[in-house]
């Protein structure tokens, strides 16, 4: 009788640019970040390989430190199946970290916030060292105003204004921790966003509503009727996906 392997839960931290891929998520009609990883680990340890993230990102969404986990009977060292994962990945995605961790964690499950970063490149001329990571706005923005604007977003809400529509999930009540936005060198102003959760677009959602009261088309205080309404049409446009960062998860 031969011996009876033991399945180790192993935990990675993935940074990816997301352009060039149909979001985290395996899709039928497009490569993903899940892909690429699932078929390179799976080589490594030569079975089949589920790995599961702490939440999806959508096409063209890049990630600093992306969590995730998968289970495996290999007993190669962990710094072997990081190099060896790691060997086999394109140029625009790595494993920074991978670790055994404890039998029950969960990349998804157990994660108490996300904290996602977008930057804006505000600008009369577009750069094109920027482009690929940033939204490119041409018109003056007053970052205090945004700031004021922000404030409203604090809070346990229900963010219906600030959800793609169409989508299968019903509780669109979220906490906001906070949201800090920083004017930096070069044009660039950038958005921090700590929540319990995210709906799909609501952080693109927001940095669109945001700009609108940087431009001056809405008041500030406008946001809190936004919210209140609960209605997609009356917050501002979806910004693009290249800006958008999953910066950190904590658990």
């Amino acid at each position: 009788m031969g011996a009876v392997l033991l399945m180790r839960n192993i935990r990675i931290i993935v940074e990816y640019d997301g352009t060039c891929y149909h979001g985290w998520q395996r899709q039928p009609n497009g490569i993903t970040i899940q892909q690429v990883l699932e078929e390179a680990a799976g080589r490594i340890v030569n079975r089949p390989v589920k790995i599961v993230g702490s939440g999806r990102t959508d096409a063209g969404v890049h990630a600093l430190n992306q969590v995730a986990h998968f289970q495996t009977e290999s007993t190669l060292p962990a710094c072997n199946l990081l190099r060896g994962i790691n060997s086999l990945m394109p140029a625009d995605i790595v494993i920074k970290d991978l670790a055994d961790a404890e039998e029950g964690f969960h990349a998804r499950y157990d994660a108490r916030s996300k904290i996602y970063l977008y930057y804006l490149h505000n600008e009369l001329i577009r750069s094109p060292l920027f482009d690929r990571y940033s939204w490119h706005v041409s018109g003056r923005l007053d970052v205090d105003r945004m700031r004021k604007a922000a404030e409203y977003l604090r809070g346990t809400h229900d963010f219906s204004s600030f959800c793609a529509a169409g989508g299968d999930v019903i509780d669109h009540v979220r906490k906001v921790f906070g949201i800090s936005l920083c004017r930096r060198a070069h044009g660039l102003i950038s958005f921090l966003i700590e929540a319990d959760g995210f709906l799909r677009y609501m952080v693109r959602n927001i940095v669109g509503t945001l700009v609108d009261a940087g431009s001056g088309k809405i008041n500030p205080e406008d946001v809190r009727d936004i919210l209140a309404s609960q209605n997609r049409t009356a917050a501002g446009i979806t910004a693009p996906p290249r800006g958008l960062f999953l910066k950190e998860v904590k658990y």
